[in-house]
């Protein structure tokens, strides 16, 4: 009437202790590899508005209010009206800052963003009106590298 059970509970302590270890790693490694910092999209307040040139075109005028700068490089930010991305004529220093104002019109077949003077952007392409009357364009700022909207803007013309 001997019995020998003395191999049974070393064995399951030692299965019990690789369990644990494994998905003790596992949740360890999800948090270190997994729980990176984001990448976040710059915070800035943009203001949209109807403008028109001293030659009778309508365009759009975006005011930056303040917070995060802005690249203008198409790789950092795309700027889109109604859709349509809009392309640099003359970005001075590649930066919209606070205090800034940037200009888009359209020469009927791209859109043309300046952020000198709308002086500067209908000397650089002939312009045709980017909004008549009673119409709406949306206005969207999309940060490339995160791809998280910075700003969403109707404009009224």
């Amino acid at each position: 009437m001997n019995r020998n059970e003395d191999a049974v509970s070393p064995v399951i302590g030692v299965i019990l202790m690789v369990a644990i270890t494994v998905i003790l790693a596992a949740v360890i490694a999800a948090f270190v590899f997994g729980m990176g910092p984001s990448e976040m999209a710059p915070q800035a307040s943009v203001r949209a508005s109807a403008a028109e040139t001293d030659t009778g075109f309508a365009i759009i005028m975006l005011e930056h209010q303040g917070g995060d700068e802005i690249v203008l490089s198409s790789t950092s930010t795309t700027f889109l009206v109604g859709g349509q991305e809009v392309v640099y004529t003359s970005a001075v220093d590649e930066r919209f800052t606070a205090g800034e104002r940037l200009y888009i019109g359209t020469n009927g077949t791209f859109m043309i963003g300046n952020t000198t003077t709308e002086a500067d952007l209908v000397a650089a392409a002939d312009l045709y009106n980017i909004g008549n009357s009673s119409d709406i364009r949306e206005v969207s700022i999309v940060d490339v590298t995160s791809q998280q909207m910075i700003s969403s803007l109707d404009v009224r013309f």
